[in-house]
């Protein structure tokens, strides 16, 4: 995401819940939201099966590396990517310019179903986004702090490190 966007639990909520659809309408094994940190976001499907956090770093990374692919030949992005497996298959894919979505599936899918799926579900995210957004600027509007961590002074750190 763009860093400067707040995850309120009613978006959270609402993002998982489309990636649980998604994943049952698509047949997937597993189905991460990233942000273009590398920080997963959500969830949903076989997660005890993989290693998350790695996961979503080294997607982010695949990400970034294509991207810089696709400037080197003239290309703005390449927002859709494939990759195949002899037993799993890996769709990544770019949501609303904030976010990278992984769905990882097998033989059970096919690569046209999850295309379908996820162009389904990218546009109720990038709306779960928008609202992201716009709830930001509100916040920020009403001098409201976006972040529990924007309060936070040096001295609070240097308390909390001392003996």
């Amino acid at each position: 995401m763009a860093g400067d966007l707040v995850i309120y639990q009613e978006e959270y909520e609402l993002l998982e819940s489309v990636l649980r659809r998604l994943r049952a309408d698509s047949n997937a094994r597993a189905i991460f939201l990233i942000d273009k940190n590398g920080q997963q976001i959500a969830a949903a499907g076989e997660l005890d099966q993989f290693d998350t956090t790695s996961l979503a770093s080294l997607t982010a990374g695949n990400v970034a590396a294509t991207d810089g692919l696709a400037k080197l030949i003239g290309e703005r992005e390449f927002s859709v990517l494939f990759h195949e497996g002899q037993q799993d298959h890996i769709h990544i894919s770019i949501v609303g310019k904030r976010a990278i979505l992984l769905v990882i599936f097998d033989d059970r899918s096919s690569l046209g179903l999850v295309r379908l799926r996820v162009k389904r579900a990218s546009g109720e995210m990038e709306t779960v986004f928008e609202t992201m957004a716009s709830k930001a600027a509100v916040a920020e509007e009403t001098g409201e702090t976006a972040s529990p961590f924007a309060e936070i002074t040096d001295e609070d750190i240097d308390a909390l490190f001392s003996e």
